[in-house]
């Protein structure tokens, strides 16, 4: 199979790994050829730092590598499968899946990578099929994979996207289309709630991840989850239930707004809740 991946970064560039391990072609976009192209090469030295540890044969690495592909944009025609995981932002994902709904062949299927939008919506006016593949960070390591049906997603596709995930190794959960679907629309109020709780002044914010990973055995507190998550994500999803189902539980809170003005957004800039620049 040839699945073209738009959206090269950490979430694409571990959806191209994935399909490229388990024998497809993996076409991988992003911005521009040259851009695709290093994306791919920070995989190449990724895997490249697993064949050093041991844990990867140099033959496997390079086998991999040989099927991850960067090209022109026109080179997606022929995809078998298209899977966008471009900025959570309805108007760019329509804009890009409008254009290749005029390139693609006529059997390909589109699928988005989407964590909280309206399958249907992204959908919409598109000649070609459309159905939610939500994977999760990192790609290679997570097996979940979120089969989302929007309203016009027949069961036959989403059967087929299933039995692919497990093909690819991962562990497909069928979800009806609602907004954040299943894990987000826990996970991610989760976040907001932690918070919530540093906001009130209730405790500190390293004890209510501790008192949420020793209390309730969860690997890692909310605070330290929206900062890996990135709290522009958190917020981004945040809205999406808010707007979606005026439901005030979804509201997200102000400090999570102030974080993101300020560039604080976690992990990825260096300092979010927490400080990772020490």
């Amino acid at each position: 199979m040839k699945v073209a991946i738009f959206g090269a970064g950490t979430m694409g560039s571990g959806i191209a790994q994935v399909f490229a391990a388990n024998g497809h072609t993996a076409m991988m976009y992003a911005s521009s050829v040259a851009s695709a192209q290093r994306h791919k090469d920070k995989l190449a030295a990724s895997l490249n730092k697993k064949v050093a540890r041991g844990k990867m044969t140099q033959e496997a690495a390079d086998d991999l590598m040989s099927r991850v592909v960067v090209d022109e944009f026109e080179a997606a025609a022929d995809a078998d499968l298209v899977i966008e995981c471009v900025a959570e932002n309805m108007s760019v994902k329509k804009e890009l899946l409008g254009r290749l709904d005029a390139i693609c062949k006529e059997s390909a299927i589109f699928a988005s990578n989407t964590s909280s939008l309206s399958i249907t919506e992204i959908g919409a006016d598109l000649k070609h099929p459309m159905v939610g593949m939500h994977f999760f960070n990192p790609v290679p390591a997570m097996k979940l994979v979120e089969v989302i049906a929007g309203a016009n997603t027949s069961s036959e596709l989403v059967e087929k996207i299933s039995n692919l995930s497990k093909e690819i190794g991962k562990t497909p959960v069928v979800v009806n289309e609602a907004p954040g679907f299943v894990v987000n629309k826990i996970l991610i109020p989760y976040c907001n709630e932690g918070v919530c709780v540093l906001q009130e002044g209730v405790a500190s914010a390293e004890d209510i991840d501790i008192a949420m990973q020793l209390g309730c055995n969860h690997p890692m507190g909310p605070l330290h989850l929206g900062d890996l998550i990135g709290w522009d994500i958190v917020l981004n999803i945040m809205d999406v239930l808010f707007n979606e189902t005026h439901d005030s539980k979804y509201r997200a809170n102000v400090l999570i707004r102030k974080m993101v003005r300020a560039g604080k957004l976690g992990m990825k800039t260096g300092e979010g809740i927490f400080n990772y620049n020490k």
